[in-house]
């Protein structure tokens, strides 16, 4: 049974050329996760990578302590704090772009709506390792945590601007619960600790270029190490009641939205915005 679960994890390893819409929703209803190689060109990274370097060394030196002390993430990149209006309407518009929103809209059909950007990078402090956790686990308690993954959908799409040793899931995670290993570990209890090997882990090594997509809520690590350096873009389901989440910064002003060639998913969070 593992040897025939491992051969359908192998099958996660799409091309550009191979891949359909219809196997990469069976894929991630089923797992909860895929991977697209090579999807982005070198000139397509190479200007995100740009953005996003503007973005983090500002974002450095204005949250040094914190930098140097815990950090291993940021948010509300495509916020108006560290980057010009031109630069934000380039990053809207990768995120956006026709090769999001065919992922986007075959796995959320209908509506969906922008809720933030993450960026992952390595912490200075040498003493933090990676940790298991569930997105949900930060504003739940366990019954919460349950219901969550039945009934919410959030996405994140993660692209990295560096070669990285990538993430670790635990497959199906996203629709069902922990058993008791990933659940002592997760949460620490019975002497378990939350950076421990898991069994049910997959690790999947991440390059330039490539697009993980994968589920907040399914059981997941990532793994420091090399030039980690990966920007997350989190697209949610608007039957969740996920509007309070969404930043008003993080937001394209309506000036910019006729600068911006599919605005669609950031008119969508505007307008729950308003409701």
């Amino acid at each position: 049974m593992l040897e025939q679960k491992n051969k359908s994890f192998n099958s996660l390893e799409n091309s550009p050329e191979m891949f359909s819409q219809s196997s990469l929703v069976n894929q991630y209803a089923e797992l909860g996760y895929f991977v697209i190689r090579n999807y982005f060109t070198n000139d397509e990274i190479s200007a995100l990578r740009k953005v996003i370097l503007t973005f983090h060394e500002k974002w450095k030196k204005d949250n040094e302590t914190f930098y140097r002390e815990e950090a291993f993430n940021s948010s509300l990149i495509t916020g108006s704090h560290y980057l010009t209006q031109e630069e934000r309407i380039e990053l809207f518009n990768f995120l956006s772009a026709e090769k999001m929103m065919k992922i986007i809209d075959a796995l959320i059909p209908v509506d969906p709506a922008f809720m933030n950007t993450q960026l992952f990078f390595n912490p200075v402090n040498p003493q933090q390792k990676d940790f298991w956790h569930r997105d949900c686990q930060y504003d739940h308690d366990i019954e919460g945590q349950k219901l969550a993954i039945q009934e919410t959908q959030v996405l994140h799409l993660r692209v990295p601007l560096f070669d990285e040793l990538g993430m670790e899931l635990v497959p199906e995670t996203h629709k069902r619960w922990d058993n008791e290993e990933e659940y002592n570990v997760r949460q620490e209890e019975k002497g378990r600790t939350s950076d421990e090997a898991l069994s049910t882990g997959r690790k999947i090594k991440l390059s330039a270029g490539d697009l993980l997509v994968f589920s907040a809520d399914m059981i997941h690590r990532g793994l420091y190490g090399l030039d980690r350096l990966a920007l997350d873009v989190l697209v949610f389901d608007p039957s969740g009641d996920f509007v309070d989440y969404i930043d008003d910064d993080c937001l394209p002003e309506r000036s910019m939205l006729n600068k911006i060639e599919n605005p669609r998913i950031y008119i969508n969070s505007l307008n729950l915005k308003q409701m």
